[in-house]
């Protein structure tokens, strides 16, 4: 019985060292790319006209001041800036100077900037099962570094579009998809609803097409929607990562004993269960400038298709100039509904994934 165990426990031995003897060079190798490729990934933080916080995400150097990004993570911003990743420097985006709506791809210009930029690989040369690593800023978490393989080469009527196993996030948006020799061969555009780790990347070949389009710069569009509709590749994906649940019917609690306290809905309209909802509430005054805004994160489940209504609370000097005036309690003009703006955006959720038990 011991030599029994003696032998297995040998065995368990070599399968262990054996991996240990292949895993040093390739991490060497990880290694490497992730510090060659840092000084050339940007952090990008969006704002709008009123320079409140927008939308972030991730980017990467094509010339020493040009970043390559999607332009879902840019679209509805009048301004932001781009952050090197490891830096403290912040520079600004001075406007863009190409423009893919197709492929969700967008150049941008950027101020004072001198950093280098990241070759291309040959995308049309990769396949299934190929190493490659996605380079990013996940929800913020900057310089992520992940390593994953091509799991799928998917066609869309005569486009492709690279299916990869390297998890990707809100804030991944935009970062390069590189292969085992640091060449951009992708870059990563969205996650796929009620999927499990199905993330896709828009091949290189069409950034390396929008670098000979390059235009005289112009400004951030702070319009949302197109004059005219365009065909998106997000269509085809289900859309950004955070569409699918949206908040509305915003109510004071004129009855509560602390005032400032609020109550409004969270509803998904996907087909699957979420959770860890995150929601920033943004807060106007009557001249329709911002005076607060407030995160709230509701962590519990909301089924498919359905709401919660989820309480929360702000400083009560945000209800007396939303609503009709700072007595309006004490003269039973209380407005349940803020007479000026709000706007709910949605930063972050999880897609619930099926476990059988029927949650």
């Amino acid at each position: 019985m011991k030599s029994k165990k003696l032998f297995f426990r040998g065995i368990i031995c070599l399968v262990v060292s054996s991996l240990y003897f292949i895993s040093p060079a390739r991490a060497e190798k990880a290694r490497d790319i992730a510090k060659e490729v840092f000084p050339s990934i940007v952090m990008l933080l969006m704002e709008d006209n009123n320079g409140q916080p927008l939308s972030l995400g991730s980017g990467f150097f094509v010339r020493e001041d040009i970043v390559a990004t999607n332009l879902h993570v840019i679209q509805g911003a009048a301004g932001g800036y781009a952050k090197i990743v490891g830096k403290k420097a912040k520079y600004g985006i001075a406007g863009y100077v190409a423009i893919d709506e197709r492929w969700d791809l967008i150049l941008l210009k950027i101020k004072d900037a001198n950093a280098p930029a990241l070759s291309f690989g040959d995308s049309s040369k990769i396949a299934v099962g190929d190493e490659i690593f996605a380079v990013g800023n996940p929800k913020g978490l900057e310089g992520t570094f992940s390593k994953g393989i091509i799991s799928a080469i998917r066609k869309i009527e005569e486009d492709t579009l690279l299916q990869i196993t390297a998890p990707i996030s809100p804030g991944s948006s935009g970062g390069p998809v590189l292969n085992n020799e640091g060449d951009v061969i992708g870059i990563s555009v969205a996650t796929f609803k009620g999927g499990q780790n199905l993330n896709f990347a828009i091949p290189a070949s069409y950034l390396s097409k929008l670098l000979f389009e390059l235009k005289p710069v112009k400004k951030l569009a702070i319009e949302k929607k197109p004059k005219k509709k365009v065909k998106s590749i997000l269509n085809d994906l289900g859309g950004r990562n955070t569409e699918g649940v949206i908040g509305h019917t915003f109510l004071w609690d004129s009855y509560a004993d602390i005032y400032g306290e609020y109550t409004f809905s969270l509803q998904n309209k996907l087909r699957t269960p979420v959770n860890n909802v995150y929601c920033l509430i943004v807060f106007y005054d009557r001249k329709g400038d911002p005076i607060e805004i407030d995160v709230v994160n509701y962590q519990g489940t909301i089924p498919a298709g359905l709401a919660k209504r989820i309480n929360s609370r702000v400083d009560d000097s945000v209800y007396q100039l939303t609503t009709d005036g700072p007595y309006a309690r004490n003269t039973n003009k209380a407005s349940l509904k803020p007479v000026t703006k709000l706007e709910f955006r949605i930063l972050d959720f999880r897609i619930v994934e099926d476990s059988g038990d029927g949650v």
